[in-house]
């Protein structure tokens, strides 16, 4: 991994998802460093002096792709005082500073892949899934829950890699909806939270597969214990917990 370097940023775009959940642009103000999908960054708010400490920051997936040198892209709900911050402070034009890249949750291709996700923990999978190619050594399925239609973050890209490549496919979990349940298609929605019963029999060689779990802690703790119960080895599960 490349030695992890401080950049000053623009805030290009700030979009509001609803529910106090937001998704940042930024341009950064030299290239960045190589990094890889499932890498992490941490952004501060405050000013930061090269010749002194850095400030108190905050850690988010990257959801950019490292082909991109000069342009970061994160998402974040707010969950505490740092967030909330966030929420009042991030506006269009002003200059936050980050550094990257961090972290260990990169995707192997080496078997089939099992992600899941909950909440803005399909961050930690967006680049990964923006890269994918018709070149996979074997199946990639996407579990994503979110509490509502509005909130099931990067559905456009996620839809076209679904569509472009034949061993790609997502399901999404709705928990809150409140649609109409008819326009549910039971092929692409699920009504409730994720779940590992869920989508077991969906699953191609679940036992041979790896797994990728990114969201809350309550999340991740609960579907590793399933996948446990399912005699999957610890090893073939990778965990990013974000809270």
């Amino acid at each position: 991994m490349a030695t992890p370097q401080k950049i000053r940023c623009s805030v290009k775009k700030v979009e509001n998802h609803g529910d106090h959940v937001y998704t940042v642009d930024l341009t950064t103000e030299r290239p960045l460093p190589t990094f890889k999908p499932g890498h992490f960054l941490h952004l501060t708010l405050d000013d930061y002096d090269p010749s002194g400490f850095w400030p108190e920051s905050r850690v988010f997936s990257i959801a950019s792709s490292p082909n991109f040198r000069n342009i970061l892209k994160i998402s974040y709900s707010v969950r505490g005082r740092y967030t909330g911050r966030m929420e009042n402070e991030l506006h269009e034009g002003m200059s936050v500073w980050v550094k990257l890249p961090y972290g260990d949750f990169v995707i192997q291709d080496t078997s089939n892949i099992v992600l899941l996700a909950g909440g803005t923990g399909i961050t930690a999978f967006i680049a990964y899934i923006d890269g994918l190619n018709n070149e996979l050594n074997g199946n990639v399925f996407l579990a994503y829950g979110a509490r509502k239609r509005e909130l099931l973050l990067y559905r456009n890209l996620i839809d076209a890699k679904a569509k472009a490549n034949e061993r790609f496919r997502s399901l999404y979990f709705l928990e809150d909806d409140d649609g109409d349940s008819n326009y549910l298609n039971p092929n692409e929605f699920l009504r409730g939270c994720l779940s590992l019963e869920s989508i077991w029999n969906q699953l191609k060689e679940p036992q041979g597969a790896t797994y990728y779990i990114a969201g809350p802690p309550s999340m991740i703790n609960a579907l590793t214990r399933s996948l446990l119960k399912k005699d999957i080895f610890p090893e073939m599960i990778k965990v990013d917990a974000w809270e």
